[in-house]
Order: C-alpha cells, then sequence, then structure tokens
C-alpha cells in the first residue's frame, strides 16, 4: 500500500475570484474543530502561539479536522528549527511562522522547514505521521512538494522589509497580523489607525509585486472587506472561542433586554 499526500496551502488559491476565509481555532477542542471545520470556510488556523495547544492537541486537531474540506494552518509558537520540525513531523503540511521580522528570520524558517541540503530539518520521517509511516512513496525526496510555509508581517520593521521577505526563495505567502503591527508602532489597540492601515496596504503591494500569496487577519468585517477589495488572497476572519464569547453574549442581552 502506498499513499499520496495533498497538496499544500498555496494551491487552494488557484483560479480564484475572491479571499479565501479562514478560522482560527484556539480552544484546543477537537470538538470546537470538527464545527468550525464544517462551517463553510475554506481554512482554518490551528494556533499553537496564543493558546494552550501543544504539539501533541496539534495531532488531534488535525485528525478531527481532516473529515472536512477545509485546509488546515498551523501556526507555531516560535521561529525555532525543533518545534518547526516536530510540528512538520506529526503531519502538519502548511506552517505559519510568528514574528519574522527580516529577511533573516525568513530564512532561517525557510532552513527548518527542509531537508538537507536545501535546509537543517532533522531526518525521522520513518518514525513520524508526515510520511504516514513511510506509506508515502519515497517521501524524504517528495516532502518539500507537499509542505507549504507562510510567514506572518506583524511589526514596522517587517514592513520595511516585506518586500525581501516576499522574495525569500520558499517563502509561499505572507499574512499581516495588523494587531502586533498596530503596536509595535506605537498604536496598541487600534488596528484601524490611518497609519496601521497604509502599512497594511504596503505589505500587500509588496506581496503582489513579488507574485506571493498574501493574506491578513481582521475580525472586523467591515475592514476585513477593505482588505478583500485590496486584493488580499487569504483572510482570517473569527476564531472559536471569539465565536462563542460574542455568540453567547449577544444572545443573553437579546433575551433579558
Amino acid at each position: 500500500m502506498s499513499l499520496h499526500l495533498a497538496p499544500p496551502f498555496p494551491h487552494l488559491f488557484d483560479a480564484s475570484d475572491r479571499p479565501k476565509t479562514g478560522l482560527w481555532i484556539c480552544s484546543g477542542s477537537p470538538t470546537a474543530a470538527e464545527i468550525i471545520g464544517g462551517s463553510g470556510c475554506d481554512w482554518v488556523l490551528i494556533d499553537g502561539e496564543h493558546s494552550p495547544i501543544t504539539v501533541e492537541k496539534t495531532l488531534s486537531l488535525l485528525q478531527a479536522v481532516a473529515a472536512y474540506p477545509v485546509v488546515p494552518v498551523v501556526r507555531v509558537p516560535v521561529n525555532d528549527t525543533v518545534l518547526i520540525k516536530q510540528f512538520l513531523d506529526l503531519g502538519a503540511q502548511n506552517i505559519m511562522v510568528p514574528m519574522v521580522h527580516t529577511a533573516e528570520d525568513a530564512r532561517r524558517a525557510v532552513a527548518a522547514m527542509h531537508y538537507p541540503p536545501r535546509g537543517v530539518r532533522g531526518v525521522g520521517s520513518a518514525l513520524a505521521r508526515s510520511s504516514r509511516w513511510n506509506l508515502v512513496d519515497n517521501y524524504l525526496a517528495h516532502a518539500a512538494e507537499s509542505i507549504s510555509l507562510i510567514v506572518q508581517i506583524e511589526s514596522a520593521e517587517a514592513v520595511s522589509q516585506a518586500a525581501e521577505i516576499a522574495g525569500t526563495e520558499g517563502v509561499d505567502a505572507l499574512f499581516i497580523g495588523p494587531s502586533d503591527l498596530a503596536a509595535s508602532m506605537g498604536y496598541l489597540g487600534q488596528q484601524t489607525h490611518p497609519e496601521v492601515l497604509d502599512n497594511v496596504r504596503r505589505t500587500i503591494a509588496a506581496a503582489k509585486e513579488a507574485r506571493v500569496v498574501v493574506g491578513v487577519n481582521c475580525f472586523n468585517l467591515e475592514q476585513a472587506r477593505s482588505y478583500a477589495e485590496q486584493g488580499v488572497d487569504f483572510i482570517a476572519i473569527g476564531a472559536d472561542v471569539q465565536i462563542l464569547a460574542s455568540g453567547s453574549q449577544a444572545m443573553l442581552a437579546k433575551f433579558n433586554s
């Protein structure tokens, strides 16, 4: 028996006339992950940075959404070679790396994604879900074809180097984080400040110039539509915990009024 892995995240954007919408999975609940997976969104972000989701928990969440027509993206907590290796080995095909401020940061993330001589990823695929325990034919030779790297632009420094980061070989997509970007600019909590919006626009333009897929995080639906009009390829518009919190509060407020 032999298996073949599905293509990675960037292929989701082929021949699309709208940005692909995504939702975060932050709770760590496989049940919530299934609900999000069946919601009709195009992709899900399993968040290992701002949540209690560990490497082991990520595996159960990947398994939970596997039955649904969504593309899972796993955000690692930090740009770390060992952690990226672990998430890849457990079968995460689409890795998002936060806080990539420079082209050197981007090159380090690329190296962590790939086996030598291209990179520094340790070889343990025979023991790992990534190769389905050697059921994937010639996994080592073709691993690069089944993974993608998304790097986050979320600081003023990163915006200034966006063109170089986008042009880094091995970077498949940029994902803009307006919240941390605003904080780095001295506008904490002001994601729609005009200067923040201008830096987001500049980053989108840099990605388009480099012909690299670009996305953005935005839970403000009105602003999200504005980003869609600017030509982003993918966008995250909500999270399981945020939907539960806002939905439950709105229902109680409506009933109690």
